[in-house]
C-alpha cells in the first residue's frame, strides 16, 4: 500500500525526531500526519491544531499521578493516549516526555487527505472540513478508539506519526479550549488560516 496518495512525500516519523518537551512537541507536530491503515483503507491528514498539557499542569490527566486509565502517558514521548471523554468521544494524544513522567499533546484537528469518503461514513457527515475538526471527530475519522491506547506512533504500525515534504504555514497560539483548570495557559498550537482547525474564530486568529 503506497504510504499516501497525494503529491508529497510521507515517511514515518521516527522517535529520535521528537522534540523532548511537551510544549515543543505540540508545535512540532503542526504540518504532521496522522495515518491509520485499516480494513483495507488508508486514512490520514495532516495535523493542524494541537494543545499542550505539560509537566505540573492542573489540566493534564496525569497531574495527581499513574492510574490504569492514564498509563499511557506516562510512556516514552511518541506513544498513543487514547480516552474516552464524557462517555461521547474517544481522544488521541501524543505522550511527550520521557518515559515516567506523564504528559501528553492533544491532537485537535487534522487536514483530511487520504480516506476521505470512509472517513465520511465514519462520521456521517460530507463536508471535508468538518471531518475532522475537533477532536472527537478527529479519533472518529480516524477508526481511533481505546484498543489504540498505548500503541508506538512512532514504530511503523498501521496507526502512525509520519511527515511530508509539504511546507508548513505559520503558527498561531492561543489558550487552551473548554477548560476550567489553568484555562488561561497560551498552550494551544494551531496552522493559521487553515479551514479546518476548530474552535471560534478569535481563537483561530492569534
Amino acid at each position: 500500500m503506497p504510504d499516501s496518495g497525494s503529491r508529497f512525500r510521507l515517511r514515518a516519523l521516527r522517535r529520535a525526531e521528537l522534540p523532548e518537551g511537551t510544549i515543543g512537541l505540540a508545535r512540532f507536530l503542526i504540518g504532521k500526519w496522522v495515518v491509520h491503515d485499516v480494513d483495507g483503507i488508508r486514512l490520514s491528514g495532516r495535523i493542524v491544531e494541537t494543545e499542550a498539557y505539560p509537566v505540573g499542569d492542573a489540566a493534564c490527566h496525569a497531574f495527581r499521578g499513574r492510574t490504569a486509565r492514564n498509563g499511557s502517558l506516562f510512556l516514552e514521548r511518541g506513544h498513543a493516549y487514547v480516552y474516552f471523554n464524557y462517555g461521547m468521544h474517544f481522544l488521541l494524544n501524543v505522550s511527550s516526555e520521557s518515559s515516567g513522567r506523564g504528559c501528553g499533546v492533544l491532537l485537535r484537528a487534522l487536514e483530511p487527505r487520504d480516506g476521505i469518503a470512509a472517513m465520511q461514513r465514519r462520521r456521517g457527515a460530507t463536508r471535508v472540513q468538518d471531518l475532522a475538526r475537533g477532536p472527537g471527530r478527529l479519533a472518529q475519522a480516524l477508526g481511533v478508539d481505546l484498543r489504540h491506547d498505548g500503541v508506538d506512533l512512532c514504530a511503523g504500525g498501521a496507526l502512525r506519526l509520519a511527515v511530508s515534504n509539504e511546507k508548513t504555514g505559520r503558527i498561531g497560539r492561543s489558550v487552551r479550549i473548554g477548560l476550567s483548570r489553568e484555562a488561561h495557559r497560551v498552550l494551544r498550537f494551531f496552522e493559521r488560516g487553515n479551514p479546518h482547525v476548530s474552535g471560534p474564530k478569535r481563537l483561530r486568529e492569534t
